[in-house]
């Protein structure tokens, strides 16, 4: 709940910040720590999404957009992760090497921003749509929202917070749903343990039910700067997590 309240704001589901502690603390094997986390977004997502639709932010071009390249994405990445690649070393390491510089310059760019630092164009449809497939596949083998990757590039590139935030949430709900769908098929044919582990998930998941929406809540509350700054901070702290995390 606490983690959902501090990263719904920004677009971020949490799952990519509860990933290392089913790993670690929860002991929860692969890849069935995968659809634990596609499950826990799933419970926790309309909580969120109810807070952002009655303050008329979900909608608009940009969530079709990161829909459409996401959902086939996270299908690849889930028969991907059965599969060819059960371990999660090499992911620590990529998430590692993307957010932590990604998190830093966000919140430099923020606090010194440069002279000619002027409103810069948006990325175009073909690029929003092919990076939120590649975030899709990602999520598809991690079981992340995809948010806490998609979100910084798309702030950095100059779109609002307010536009981003409440579009990679409804993305990471859309592509969980049919994730976790994709696994429990794949979990008919497969012997390991492709299947979530259900008490852990649910719990997680009704915690971020009610942090998603305080969270969405209060991103009305939060400047522009403020949130750039929050999700910045959190992508580099993610980045440093992780790469201690690979190092052990």
């Amino acid at each position: 709940m606490l983690i959902a309240v501090v990263t719904a704001p920004v677009g971020v589901s949490g799952a990519v910040f509860l990933l290392p502690v089913q790993l670690s603390v929860f002991s929860v094997p692969d890849p069935a720590v995968t659809p634990t986390n596609l499950l826990y977004n799933v419970v926790a997502g309309p909580g969120a999404l109810l807070r952002h639709r009655r303050d008329g932010a979900l909608g608009g071009p940009l969530v079709r957009r990161l829909v459409l390249g996401t959902l086939p994405g996270v299908v690849l990445g889930a028969v991907v992760r059965v599969f060819v690649l059960p371990g999660p070393a090499v992911f620590r390491l990529l998430v590692a090497a993307l957010l932590l510089p990604l998190g830093t310059w966000l919140i430099v760019r923020t606090l010194r921003p440069g002279r000619a630092d002027g409103p810069r164009p948006r990325p175009s449809p073909p690029a929003v749509t092919g990076l939120a497939l590649v975030v899709g596949v990602v999520g598809g083998v991690y079981g992340i929202g995809g948010g806490s990757i998609i979100g910084p590039v798309l702030v950095g590139r100059g779109l609002p917070v307010a536009e981003v935030a409440p579009a990679a949430l409804a993305s990471t709900f859309v592509t969980s749903v049919v994730g976790a769908g994709t696994y429990a098929l794949l979990a008919l044919g497969h012997g390991g343990d492709v299947a979530p582990d259900w008490p852990l998930g649910l719990a997680c998941g009704a915690g971020g039910l009610i942090g998603g929406y305080l969270g969405a809540r209060l991103r009305l509350r939060l400047s522009e700067t403020f949130l750039r700054l929050l999700l910045g901070t959190l992508a580099a702290a993610l980045g440093a997590l992780y790469a201690v995390d690979a190092m052990r």
